[in-house]
């Protein structure tokens, strides 16, 4: 009967990650934080609390997860979805202290809602599939939530973006029913709000796969700290998984970076406010294309060789939005969000090839751990190399920070891929390949 019950959960899963993912303020994310009253290093160093948060709970809410069911963590990051949305409508305006707590609040519970998302959503859903052909099928299902989940960004960036402009909202409202600048500003988060109903919904009517959890004590904490033990001396044991997580959170911290401040890089190149959601409609858009190309690429080349071919892209991006072209800079900032999501489907593939179920959802998330780790770190570097151009105006500090980040980059995923290279080369087994 469980199982059959549990034959809807990719489904629902779709949902879910369409839901959960396809914020409607994103494509205003970095300017709302900022229109609220802050700065934008303190923006960034918020996101530092927000990857630190992660750190804390990845790993460990990925083992209860495996334990005490991934249904159960689901439906906790649905409800820390809802509290981080009410935190944003209620944050006053220019606050001061005040502000700050309040947005430091909001990102501790979406750092809580994402380490309890992460891993399990994936697992469950995989886990969920026909035991005889469940790679194929979850090619097949990752491509499907990607292209919904793109359908998702181009309706709620369309909108987050709309609804943030008191002038075009009111445009559509009777002149007695005009809302305030302040009003319109949390538009997008009240529409997040009611996806997080959505995602709860979801998660509630997910049924708990069969899966081996016999050897552990489903109410322990201890045995939550002994799973995640036994996953990371998996994964050391397994040199292949940590080269691809290194190399991947590498090229997936210094891309999430510029993603959350692409709305200021926008302001810079010219672009006017209601054209962020169109931007994201677009990167949407892409979203279609990628999964296919990704699967094709995937299946032709190796995990590693997959790899190198995200880095090289991502240095060919992130050097062409140095010259901060008007209106043309946009190019590359499409082409770095494309790559995330290749870069994703590259990953996850991989990762649940080469691990079993028991341990599923715990090695997610201590890759998830490690991408945050990485973008969290890499963030504070960021904030202090905004802070290191103070002298200069905002929109100069950011494109000579853009500029200074590209050498390390290169040194650094370079290293790695060559050593990558070299272990495959001496591994009589090619493990590694």
């Amino acid at each position: 009967m469980r199982v059959k019950c549990s034959a809807g959960n990719p489904h629902r899963f779709v949902i879910f990650t369409v839901f959960y993912n396809a914020r409607a303020y994103y494509p205003v994310l970095a300017v709302l934080f900022i229109d609220l009253g802050l700065t934008l290093d303190q923006f960034v160093l918020l996101n530092l609390v927000w990857a630190a948060t992660i750190f804390l709970f990845e790993v460990p809410s990925g083992a209860l997860a495996d334990i005490i069911g991934r249904k159960k963590l689901l439906v906790t990051a649905s409800t820390l979805m809802m509290l981080e949305m009410l935190c944003l409508l209620l944050a006053p305006r220019g606050g001061g202290t005040t502000l700050m707590a309040i947005c430091v609040l909001n990102r501790i519970l979406s750092g809580l809602s994402e380490a309890c998302a992460s891993g399990a959503d994936e697992a469950l859903a995989y886990d969920s599939l026909p035991e005889s052909h469940r790679q194929e099928s979850w090619d097949k299902l990752l491509s499907t939530a990607m292209r919904w989940r793109s359908t998702g960004y181009v309706i709620t960036m369309i909108l987050g973006a709309f609804l943030y402009d008191p002038t075009s909202v009111n445009q559509l409202l009777p002149s007695s029913a005009h809302l305030s600048v302040d009003v319109a500003h949390r538009l997008p988060v009240a529409m997040v709000l009611i996806q997080s109903f959505i995602c709860l919904a979801a998660t509630l009517s997910m049924y708990e796969p069969a899966n081996d959890r016999s050897s552990y004590n489903k109410n322990s904490i201890k045995s939550s700290l002994q799973l995640t033990r036994s996953a990371i001396r998996w994964i050391a044991g397994h040199p292949q998984i940590g080269a691809w997580i290194l190399i991947g959170l590498t090229i997936d911290s210094i891309i999430r970076n510029f993603a959350t401040i692409d709305s200021s890089y926008f302001r810079i190149i010219h672009l006017p406010d209601w054209s962020f959601g169109l931007i994201g409609a677009m990167i949407g858009g892409l979203g279609w294309i990628v999964p296919t190309l990704a699967k094709d690429l995937n299946r032709r080349f190796s995990t590693l060789a997959n790899l190198a071919i995200a880095a090289g892209f991502t240095v060919i991006g992130l050097t062409a939005l140095i010259p901060s072209w008007r209106f043309y800079g946009l190019i590359p900032a499409l082409f770095l969000m494309t790559i995330l999501n290749y870069l994703g489907f590259t990953l996850s593939r991989a990762l649940h090839a080469a691990t079993d179920s028991s341990k599923r959802a715990t090695v997610l998330s201590v890759k998830g751990l490690a991408f945050n780790l990485g973008y969290g770190l890499f963030s504070l570097a960021f904030s202090r190399l905004l802070l290191s151009f103070g002298y200069q105006p905002a929109a100069s500090a950011l494109r000579s920070a853009l500029a200074w980040q590209v050498p390390p980059f290169v040194i650094v995923i370079s290293t790695l891929i060559y050593l990558a290279h070299r272990r495959a080369q001496c591994d009589p087994n090619r493990k590694i390949c």
